[in-house]
């Protein structure tokens, strides 16, 4: 009795859990026997990738510019004067802090511009 009891509870859980992934949305395939098979679809990233890679791309072209405007000492105490502040100021001039991309693009287009 207990082993029925386990096989029946381990098949409620199966189900369970298949139920809550084909309530997050699904699509019927049919198999080659001609059986209607409901498959669980992916769910989807709240931000796709390529708006989040727009995002960053976006973020050292700005940086790449104020590196190229400001020149890197002048940016560099800019950036010291952000790490001072609150905790979110710190957060932002660790994103904002020099990094080997920014920097090769300054030279690069400081190069072309000059």
């Amino acid at each position: 009795m207990i082993g029925k009891q386990l096989e029946f509870d381990q098949r409620v859980t199966r189900l369970n859990k298949k139920h809550a992934k084909l309530s997050r949305g699904y699509r019927a395939t049919m198999r080659k026997d001609g059986l209607v098979v409901m498959k669980p679809q992916r769910v989807k990233s709240a931000v796709p990738a390529k708006v989040l890679l727009m995002c960053i791309c976006g973020l050292f072209v700005f940086k790449t510019f104020l590196l190229m405007s400001l020149g890197a000492s002048a940016y560099e105490f800019r950036v010291e004067s952000l790490d001072q502040g609150t905790s979110v100021e710190r957060a932002g001039a660790w994103v904002m802090q020099i990094d080997p991309v920014s920097e090769f693009l300054a030279t690069q287009l400081s190069k072309f511009m000059h």
